[in-house]
């Protein structure tokens, strides 16, 4: 009855689970903020400088901004608009699906400082004098023609303006006398005279209406070469209030609604695509716990999603790409389990025994892998620009939430099932087969086979080495020869992605854009159909030639293109950011694994994972495939992996030092190393595998823009899985041994957290 109960809670669980997920996981993932990446929409970090010389700008002015802008948005009719203050002069808006990114922008910039001047840009009136809200758009009775309708304060002032006015001669015989000339955002050195020999549409000012006669009203309108459209912006932003500041644009990215359409299709299909293989690989390779691993990936799934919309978080395409991988990091603290189960299994003990000693033995393991990668999704989240914040996040949260899932919820649910009959003698279940199980009373230690073969990968250290040494040097070859392909992340200028419903050629491209007097320094073609094109600039465009091109190739092929673009200065700081990154991490892991091992292991760890990272730029050289900020958050993934990876084998090597307890010669060492290293060499590639699985997914079904990103990924996994096996420990394996000669190391357990003592 006992074991019926048991079994009746397990089917409980699951299908109170199933039932919660299946009825209300639509309506999580409708909540979820979609990112610029998935939505469309535009990104723009502004410089903020003050209006007057001289002037500062403090935390008071940025907040007075930050409110203004907020206000502007509002009228927009923008619901997912994010407005921050980053450092002590910088402004970041977000704005995620915006229909008209070319009027948000607009809308954004425009300081709104209304004036009203004579030709000879004497200030009569300003903003100050203008009831607020009471621009209207409107038409005009004689004409109408669209105008804008405003109302002032003070219908005496603006007589004694008018009445001034009308008395003037102009000193250019080419206007008219009399003009009261209204600007918008006039700044020092802008002349009325220069601006009227200038086309009507590229004129500064709005209009410059003759004055015939003394006007006593507040009612005032402005008439120009308006659309319908223009006068109500214009409207909109005169009632919004003028910014007590200019914006300076540094950084921009702007996505098309058809590309981040496209981008969360295909991301989300390849995420589910990734996970069903990982179910079905944990299933055939694992039999009943795999089953089990996959119900609790299943629930992790779930509730990192339940969490992320929680804290309101912002889904972009690499924090998708941060849930997939971390299904990784669960997948692998199932796998330790489960391989720390079947040793205790072939080792004799009965199923219950063998499944409380492999969760003993397998906590530690788990825990310092999780740190270490944690630490590397810490440090991304500091350093990090917006999208690489977005996937630092939900890498935090996958972390967390895949420990909890992974070792207790397995834990659990196993449990619940140990004890019954149904699993008491079979051991097949769990993956081990009859004939590998010894006696429990045989003492005799053997030496652990894989595919019943003893493998020796200590006695090829020195090939392993070579190995190494020879992909650094062609590494450090191609670097010299062929450098980085930086992004404009890195170098700054402007980058524009064109979608096309048809294959595209570069001519088709480069003629378009000559049409337009912005001719690319280069343009490559992408997509399954050569669809794509992007085209980089070494310059960087302006806001009125983003939104000619967006005009153009929208009216062209039907949609909007993206276009970023970075300033010098923001390239050099993204640049800084990521080295200050890089080295922080390697610097935290340091610390962390001789605090937990020793500082030999500590040093081995670090080594083994700069040679992970420098053969994905050796790799990204060689090749030519651009290296943008989003590699970055790539690299440091790889090193958290890396070192996940690198202690999980060191974790194993001091288990069975402490058990030895005094080695005394090279070949000792080497021994317990090779133990170590054919022990967890089915966990690590597993877990590889597993992982490699999910970003191969996004590598051939996901977005374009995730490619560089998979690519960085999978072939910091296979770098990472190779250096942890042979590499890492063999490096440790030279460096002790040398010492060992010397005089004889004793390893002693005073605490369960406590490394090797000497």
């Amino acid at each position: 009855m006992k074991n019926r109960g048991r079994i009746i809670a397990f089917f409980l669980i699951v299908i109170v689970f199933a039932a919660t997920i299946g009825t209300t996981v639509t309506g999580i993932t409708k909540n979820i903020n979609l990112g610029l990446d998935l939505q469309g929409g535009f990104e723009v970090l502004y410089q903020v400088d003050p209006v007057e010389e001289g002037a500062e700008v403090d935390r008071e002015l940025l907040e007075a901004t930050v409110q203004t802008l907020n206000e502007r948005v509002n009228r927009l009719g923008i619901s997912e608009a994010s407005i921050n203050i980053e450092g002590e002069d910088r402004i970041r808006v977000q704005l995620a699906g915006v229909d008209n990114q070319t009027e948000a922008r607009e809308i954004l910039s425009t300081s709104a400082r209304l004036s009203f001047r004579d030709v000879n840009d004497k200030e009569y009136l300003d903003g100050s004098d203008i009831k607020e809200g009471s621009a209207q758009q409107d038409f005009d009775p004689k004409t109408n023609a669209p105008i804008v309708t405003l109302q002032l304060k003070d219908a005496s002032k603006f007589a004694e303006v008018t009445s001034e006015i009308k008395q003037m001669q102009n000193p250019d015989t080419t206007y008219q006398d009399n003009l009261l000339v209204i600007w918008m955002d006039y700044q020092k050195g802008d002349s009325f005279a220069e601006e009227y020999k200038k086309e009507e549409e590229e004129q500064k000012y709005i209009s410059a209406p003759q004055v015939t006669q003394t006007l006593n009203t507040t009612n005032v309108q402005i008439s120009g070469n308006f659309t319908v459209e223009s006068a109500q912006r214009l409207a909109d932003i005169i009632n919004s209030g003028s910014l007590p500041v200019n914006l300076n644009e540094k950084y921009s990215t702007s996505v098309g609604a058809q590309f981040g359409e496209q981008a969360l299709n295909k991301t989300v299909f390849a995420g589910i695509i990734g996970v069903g293989i990982i179910f079905l690989f944990m299933i055939v390779y694992y039999r009943f716990p795999g089953l089990i691993a996959a119900i609790n990936l299943s629930i992790y799934i779930y509730l990192v999603l339940v969490v992320f919309e929680l804290l309101n978080g912002v889904l972009t395409l690499p924090g998708i790409a941060a849930l997939i991988l971390g299904v990784g990091m669960a997948v692998d603290a199932n796998v330790i389990t489960n391989e720390r189960i079947k040793e205790e299994l072939r080792e004799g003990k009965s199923i219950s025994a063998a499944f409380k000693a492999g969760n003993k033995n397998s906590l530690s393991t788990i825990l310092d892998a999780n740190i270490t990668t944690i630490l590397a999704a810490v440090i991304l989240f500091a350093f990090g620009t917006s999208s690489v914040k977005g996937f630092a996040t939900m890498l935090i949260i996958s972390i967390l939430v895949s420990f909890i899932t992974a070792v207790y919820g397995s834990r659990i649910l196993m449990g619940l099932w140990i004890k019954t009959k149904f699993l008491r003698n079979r051991p097949g279940w769990f993956g081990v087969k009859q004939r590998d199980i010894k006696d429990i009373k045989d003492k005799t230690e053997h030496e652990p086979k894989l595919f019943n073969r003893e493998l020796k990968p200590v006695n090829h250290r020195r090939k392993f080495f070579i190995a190494s040494s020879i992909m650094v040097i062609l590494g450090a070859i191609s670097l010299v020869l062929f450098q980085l392909n930086p992004g404009i992340d890195f170098t700054s200028g402007s980058r524009v992605q064109v979608l096309a419903n048809d294959s595209l050629t570069t001519d088709q491209v480069q003629d378009s854009l000559a049409e337009l007097n912005l001719e690319p320094e280069s343009v490559v073609l992408a997509g399954n159909n050569k669809e794509i094109a992007v085209a980089r600039y070494d310059t960087v465009l302006d806001k009125d030639q983003i939104a000619e091109i967006k005009s153009f190739f929208m009216d062209k092929y039907g949609n909007a293109p993206n276009v970023s673009v970075v300033s010098p200065i923001v390239g050099e700081e993204l640049v800084k950011n990521a080295l200050y990154a890089v080295g922080i991490a390697i610097i935290g892991m340091i610390i962390y694994v001789a605090f937990r091992f020793e500082f030999y292991f500590a040093i081995t760890a670090i080594i083994a994972l700069v040679h992970d990272a420098f053969f994905v730029i050796a790799i990204f050289s060689l090749f030519h495939i651009e290296f943008d900020v989003n590699i970055v958050a790539a690299l440091l993934t790889i090193v958290g992996y890396s070192i996940n990876d690198t202690i999980v084998t060191f974790d194993r090597i001091r288990e069975n030092l402490i058990k030895r307890k005094r080695v005394k010669s090279v070949k000792e060492l080497a021994l317990i190393v090779n133990r170590s290293l054919v022990q967890t060499f089915t966990r690590s590639i597993n877990t590889s595998l597993t992982t490699i699985i999910a970003v191969l997914a996004f590598l051939f079904l996901g977005a374009e823009s995730i490619s560089g990103f998979a690519i960085a990924l999978t072939v910091g996994l296979i770098a990472g899985t190779y250096s942890s096996l042979f590499l890492a420990s063999q490096l440790w394996l030279v460096w002790r041994g040398k010492m060992i000669k010397k005089k004889p190391v004793v390893f002693a357990k005073k605490k369960k957290t406590e490394g090797p003592q000497v």
